[in-house]
């Protein structure tokens, strides 16, 4: 066993001489990690300092990234063509009669009977407008590559089967229209009347009685 090394009479131990190679050695790893340290602060300077690339992926979703550029405005959330008004109903509307007309109808528009009736003035039914446009959002959502393999097949299984059912229907709103390629035709079937409530408020403004009194 090695002999231990006792401290000297003073209690106080001698300090620790290192040789002049290993000083060398140790001043020389320092410097070396200072000189990368300053490295990376320069690079990260840099990176702070120059814009994004134009296929950053912060970029993309209008995160500030290094550059600190202020995110941008997210889309307008789509919202059903019925609750919109005046030239952006109009504008919707155009980009909607797009899609029907030159995909929808063109790849999916199966022969027009009395089974299957459709209008050319299908703008004009409010029902058929909401139904189509609610099939165009679906599609632009589904064949999104975030749906991924299998988007469009749900799309076509859950979506446009039932939307072109129920607007097609033998007895659905486009009945009254053409039902045969060589006649066309266009009529709004009328609705149901106004709930008795809405009847009642109408007959009260026009001081016609209260709801609920009868003939004096």
């Amino acid at each position: 066993m090695p002999e231990s090394i006792d401290p000297p009479e003073g209690g106080e131990t001698e300090p620790v001489r290192l040789p002049e190679s290993d000083l060398e050695s140790i001043e020389a790893s320092v410097r070396k990690l200072l000189d990368q340290s300053a490295e990376q602060a320069r690079q990260l300077d840099s990176l702070a300092s120059a814009p994004p690339p134009t296929d950053s992926p912060f970029g993309a979703f209008g995160m500030p990234g290094f550059a600190g550029l202020p995110p941008q405005p997210a889309p307008p959330e789509p919202r059903p063509i019925l609750e919109l008004e005046g030239e952006e109903y109009e504008d919707e509307l155009d980009a909607l009669s797009d899609w029907v007309d030159d995909f929808l109808v063109r790849v999916y528009g199966a022969e027009v009977t009395t089974a299957a009736p459709w209008c050319e003035q299908w703008q004009e039914h409010a029902d058929v407008v909401a139904w189509l446009h609610a099939l165009w959002l679906a599609y632009q959502q589904h064949k999104d590559p975030e749906a991924g393999l299998s988007g469009l097949f749900v799309w076509h299984r859950d979506f446009l089967t039932h939307a072109m059912a129920t607007v097609r229907a033998a007895g659905g709103p486009l009945s009254a229209c053409m039902t045969d390629p060589d006649r066309p035709a266009h009529r709004l079937l009328p609705g149901p009347p106004p709930s008795s409530r809405i009847t009642a408020e109408t007959a009260e403004s026009e001081g016609n009685g209260a709801p609920g009194q009868g003939a004096g």
